[in-house]
């Protein structure tokens, strides 16, 4: 299977995860809850099927509820919505295709060498965070391999979070929509910090369920999801260089794009378009944008249409609807719109003082 032509005609939702020897790292790896590296390729759930042969298919385990998994991994259940997996509990066993119906937040510990994110050291060694969203399927790569799973996992069924405030700003937890390269790499501080809120959801699973039970748990996930935010921000800090060479290929890609005639026969530019060609997903994307820019990647895009388009209403052997529809808009009065939005003329107005 070719992991360029499967990132350029799936850009959505579900996770395929390719397990390769730990030694072998490749240039954006991904450490999940065992002791293999992972690489996640996005695609767009419907499709799915298409990807599976027959036999994948009939190797397809499917986790619906916690219990399944849970049983899978030889915990015990002490919640039906909600558990903290310890995955050293599960037996020996070869990578297989699974569908995931639920929130996973994996923990696990580097212990394998000198692992590299694109061309550039992690940050830290001790620990990696991986986050899925219910309705991914992980792919293995058909290896007979025996292995021993490892790490930690915090999963929660949606049913959990339905009628909290957690369930009703789930979305903006954004890194559940990241790719696994782009996984949070963790310090040993952060670590611990990551591994006390899963204690404390372990307690809560332990104590006798009681009024105050749901809401510490659903809190005590909260506060997990929010130190992830605090790390990943540090990540996008710490990262710097990394992130600015993006940009710099970000601002090189609009350019290509506008410079050929792309925008005119494909349309303009969206976030998932230039995520793709960055080799990123879109919500990460976005949020390096966001973070390095002040800035969504969409006001990002929609800058540069007005850049390109101020210079070309210099020619004057060209319509404002012809310049509309080389930059890609279907109809020219959407990017009169835009124009008057973002510069406070209209392009004949803005014409008419370069004159």
């Amino acid at each position: 299977m070719v992991l360029n032509s499967i990132t350029s005609y799936y850009p959505t939702n579900v996770f395929a995860f390719f397990r390769i020897p730990c030694i072998q790292i490749p240039d954006s790896p991904t450490i999940i809850a065992d002791s293999k590296t992972l690489i996640s390729v996005k695609m767009n759930k419907g499709l799915i099927l298409n990807l599976l042969n027959e036999s994948d298919m009939d190797n397809l385990r499917r986790f619906e509820t916690i219990n399944d998994y849970n049983v899978f991994n030889n915990n015990e259940t002490l919640h039906p919505l909600v558990s903290v997996v310890d995955l050293s509990k599960a037996s020996p066993r070869q990578t297989s295709n699974m569908y995931i119906g639920f929130y996973t937040v994996f923990l696990k510990e580097v212990k394998c060498g000198d692992l590299r994110y694109g061309k550039n050291n992690y940050d830290y060694q001790e620990g990696t965070l991986v986050f899925i969203a219910p309705g991914q399927v992980i792919i293995g790569d058909g290896s007979q391999e025996i292995y021993q799973p490892k790490g930690y996992a915090v999963v929660f069924h949606p049913d959990l979070i339905h009628g909290t405030p957690l369930g009703k700003h789930i979305q903006e937890y954004t890194f559940f929509g990241y790719q696994s390269n782009e996984a949070l790499h963790v310090s040993e501080r952060e670590r611990k910090i990551v591994l006390d809120c899963f204690s404390k959801i372990q307690y809560e699973l332990e104590h006798a369920i009681d009024k105050h039970s749901k809401k510490l748990i659903v809190d005590n996930i909260e506060l997990l999801l929010n130190y992830c935010v605090r790390f990943y921000d540090r990540q996008f800090i710490t990262r710097d260089d990394v992130h600015k060479g993006i940009l710099e290929r970000f601002e090189d890609l609009l350019n290509n794009y506008f410079e050929t005639d792309k925008a005119h026969t494909i349309g303009l530019p969206s976030v998932a378009y230039c995520a793709n060609e960055l080799n990123l997903s879109a919500s990460y994307f976005g949020d390096l944008v966001k973070k390095e820019t002040g800035k969504t990647a969409q006001e990002y895009i929609q800058m540069k249409v007005i850049d390109v388009a101020k210079e070309r209403i210099f020619d004057q052997g060209k319509s404002v609807s012809e310049i509309a529809y080389e930059l890609g808009f279907k109809y020219p009065q959407h990017f009169a719109r835009l124009f008057k939005q973002r510069v406070g003329k209209s392009p004949n107005e803005y014409r008419s003082t370069i004159n």
